[in-house]
């Protein structure tokens, strides 16, 4: 039986732009893009997860919004059950310290990286609420 893995993602905007994470060679799916974030610990809620996991990952602190979408995915490793929220910058500039590179991407560019399998639903909500902005 594959393993479950409960993981959060932070869609972190500024004027138009969406923060997006390279996940590095030593990292699982190396090279693919992905909204920062992690796993959710035992007794944590994704929003408390999503809140340390920036701390930790990106040395930022960030206010939780709007649930985007939430995806289960099929992976070698196991099934990933990804739940992205919309988030803002409340304190520090995102440093890198565990991805290859992070980028803030306008969001009608969005497809223009490739995503992790289980973002790609995500990229795909906020591309077309984007759009519907724009008209």
């Amino acid at each position: 039986m594959k393993k479950e893995i409960n993981v959060v993602g932070a869609v972190v905007t500024s004027g138009g732009k969406i923060l997006s994470a390279q996940r590095s060679a030593i990292m699982s799916l190396p090279g693919l893009w992905e909204f920062p974030g992690g796993k959710i610990e035992p007794g944590e809620t994704p929003r408390a997860a999503l809140v340390r996991e920036m701390q930790e990952e990106l040395l930022c602190t960030v206010d939780i919004g709007d649930q985007v979408a939430s995806t289960r995915y099929e992976y070698d490793f196991g099934f990933v059950t990804l739940t992205t929220f919309y988030a803002t910058l409340v304190d520090g500039e995102p440093q890198l310290t565990e991805h290859s590179e992070i980028r803030w991407i306008d969001a009608a560019d969005l497809d223009s990286v490739e995503w992790a399998p289980a973002d790609v639903p995500a990229v795909e909500t906020i591309m077309t609420a984007f759009l519907a902005q724009e008209r």
